[in-house]
C-alpha cells in the first residue's frame, strides 16, 4: 500500500508483452487483406500471443485481490475503467450506427436525384433509392437476391439476449443475497443462452452466404450487414469467454455478497452487448 490508501503494483511485463502481441497481430491482419495467406501465420501467433497475455494479467490481478491487497480506492479505478471502456464501446458502435444512417438517410436520396446532390443521377439514371439496395447502381457490383426476416432467427436470438440478461441479473441478485448455487445455475445458464447466440448466428452467416447473396461484396447493404453484426458477435464471443471465467471463480469460491466487482464488470458488459443486439435487431433487420 502507498500512503495506506492505494495498492501500487511491481513492475509488470505484461504492458509491452501485450503490446507487441497486438502489434504482430494487427501486422498479420494486414498482411493478410494485402497478400491474402501469407499473413495467417502471424496474425495467429499475435492472437495466440493476446489471449496468453490477458489470461496471465488476469490471473496476476485475481490473485492480487484475492490476497486483500485493494482497498476501496483500487475499487473506485475498477469502476471507473470499467465505465470508460464501455463508454468507449458505445463510441465505437455509435460509428457504425452512423454509418447506417447517413447512407440510408443522405446518400442513397443524393444517388436517387434528390437535393443539391441529384448529380449523382446523372451516372445512373435509372437508379431507384430502396433499402435494402438489392440492386447497386454499379453493374460490378452483385447485389443480395433476399435478406433475412427479421421474425424468424433474429427474433430468436434476440429473444435469447433479453433472456441472458434475465438470468444474468438473477445470478448477480443471488450472489448478493448469498445464494452461491442460485449464483452458480443462473450464471450456466447465461453462458449456454450465449453459447446458442454465437451458434445461430454461425448459421445465419452461413445461410446469407450460400443461400441469400449477402457478402461483403454485396455492395453497402452486405458491407453494413457483416460488419455491424459481426463486430456484435466478436463481443458476445468475447462476453461468453468472460462470463465462463466468472462462472469458473464462482464455482471456486470467489466473490462474496459486497466484494465481487469482477462479476459486476462481465454483467455491465454482457447488458450493454444486449442494448447493442436490440439496437441492431431494429435497425438492420426491421426497417
Amino acid at each position: 500500500m502507498s500512503g495506506g490508501s492505494y495498492y501500487v503494483p511491481a513492475s509488470s511485463k505484461w504492458p509491452v508483452l501485450a503490446s507487441l502481441a497486438m502489434g504482430a497481430m494487427m501486422i498479420g491482419a494486414g498482411t493478410l487483406l494485402v497478400h491474402g495467406l501469407a499473413g495467417w501465420p502471424v496474425m495467429t501467433v499475435g492472437l495466440l500471443g493476446v489471449l496468453a497475455v490477458m489470461t496471465l494479467w488476469f490471473r496476476d490481478v485475481i490473485q492480487e485481490s484475492r490476497r486483500g491487497l485493494y482497498d476501496a480506492q483500487m475499487d473506485r479505478s475498477f469502476r471507473w475503467g470499467m465505465g470508460w471502456f464501455i463508454f468507449s464501446e458505445v463510441m465505437f458502435f455509435a460509428a457504425f450506427f452512423g454509418t447506417l444512417f447517413y447512407v440510408r438517410a443522405f446518400a442513397l436520396p443524393w444517388l436517387d436525384g434528390e437535393g443539391a446532390k441529384g448529380v449523382a443521377a446523372l451516372l445512373w439514371p435509372d437508379f431507384t433509392a430502396s433499402w435494402p439496395l438489392m440492386n447497386p447502381p454499379d453493374k460490378a457490383i452483385q447485389g443480395p437476391s433476399e435478406t433475412f426476416s427479421p421474425w424468424h432467427l433474429p427474433l430468436v436470438n434476440t429473444l435469447i439476449l433479453v433472456g441472458s440478461s434475465i438470468t444474468l441479473t438473477v445470478a448477480h441478485e443471488g450472489l448478493k443475497e448469498g445464494y452461491r448455487a442460485t449464483a452458480r445455475n443462473w450464471l450456466t445458464g447465461t453462458v449456454l443462452l450465449g453459447l446458442c447466440f454465437i451458434l445461430i448466428q454461425g448459421f445465419e452467416y452461413y445461410e446469407a452466404y450460400a443461400h441469400y447473396g449477402i457478402t461483403l461484396q454485396a455492395g453497402i447493404y452486405g458491407a453494413t450487414f457483416f460488419l455491424m453484426t459481426g463486430f456484435h458477435g466478436l463481443h458476445v464471443i468475447i462476453g461468453t469467454i468472460i462470463l465462463i471465467a466468472i462462472l469458473g471463480r464462482v464455482v471456486s469460491g470467489h466473490f462474496s455478497h459486497d466484494d465481487h466487482f469482477a462479476f459486476e464488470a462481465a454483467a455491465w458488459y454482457w447488458h450493454f452487448v444486449d442494448v447493442v443486439w436490440i439496437g441492431l435487431f431494429t435497425c438492420v433487420y426491421v426497417f
